[in-house]
């Protein structure tokens, strides 16, 4: 009895501070994507003609989010009867939308605004009991293209 009582009281505090951080990343991406929606990102490997010219160097973008005692629990009931593990879905769009956004960032500060080919990996970094995802990593990557300093 006291087992379950202590699963109990685990799930709620992973329920309630699981879900007050996931709130609160979601609204420092939202905050940051707006601040560099300028930064244009293309997925082709071919460069618009007009950057030719421009230097360019690789960018990353790199983040590890972890999973939350709630989620966890819930991804393993779903592991029992299948379907959508919505509660992972969530996880990996935050890490996602961080990766592209560090990506930016770091662009951003070299004096570029435009990223060509990008690419994301996606890795599961620490495994928890069972196997189950314990954190995910996701990088970001792209060429970033820069006006040539005339000295």
């Amino acid at each position: 009895m006291v087992e379950i009582i202590i699963l109990l009281i685990l799930l709620l505090l992973g329920y309630v501070f699981g879900r007050m951080a996931e709130k609160r990343h979601y609204r420092s991406i939202i905050q940051r994507e707006k601040l560099y929606r300028d930064v244009i990102l293309i997925a082709s490997k071919h460069p618009p003609p007009e950057l030719i010219d421009q230097q360019s160097i690789l960018m990353t973008g790199s983040v590890v989010v972890s999973v939350d005692y709630f989620k966890r629990f819930i991804a393993g009931l779903r592991n029992l009867f299948g379907g959508r593990v919505s509660s992972y879905e969530t996880l990996l769009d935050r890490a996602r939308r961080e990766a592209i956004l560090r990506l930016k960032e770091q662009a951003f500060r070299k004096g570029s605004r435009m990223l060509v080919n990008i690419k994301l990996e996606t890795a599961s970094i620490s495994k928890g009991r069972k196997n189950t995802i314990g954190s995910v990593e996701i990088l970001a990557y792209a060429t970033a293209f820069y006006p040539t300093q005339i000295p």
